[in-house]
């Protein structure tokens, strides 16, 4: 579970961060990440993650197996990421019938994609 001051709550910051951030994306996930020296007076702020599961990976049951998915693969990779920096990440349809292991690789390998360009 991710800790409240955690979490990527206003879709002005998810807008931000799509719109605005860095992209990379794999077989079952696109990871957007916003650095926090792109945001202005945030630097001391936690890092906020924010998720993307649309209809398109499927019902309901999916949709939720899937988040909670993601949001353990994120909560254990909060210390990776800057202080202050937005982070959204959009579950693609393969994510449903993906293992925990196949999203851990995907997810990893679009964050250090993203957070080495940001650097």
């Amino acid at each position: 579970m991710l800790p409240p001051s955690h979490r990527l709550r206003r879709s002005d910051d998810f807008r931000r961060a799509v719109r605005s951030g860095r992209r990379a994306g794999r077989r079952a996930v696109v990871v957007h990440h916003l650095s926090g020296s792109g945001l202005a007076g945030t630097s001391d702020d936690a890092a906020r993650v924010g998720f993307v599961v649309s209809k398109a990976v499927g019902n309901a049951v999916v949709r939720n197996r899937v988040h909670r998915r993601l949001r353990a693969v994120m909560a254990s990779r909060l210390p990776d990421l800057p202080a202050g920096s937005l982070t959204v990440v959009r579950a693609l349809p393969a994510s449903a019938t993906a293992s925990y292991a196949e999203l851990v690789a995907d997810v990893d390998g679009a964050l250090r994609r993203v957070l080495v360009d940001s650097r």
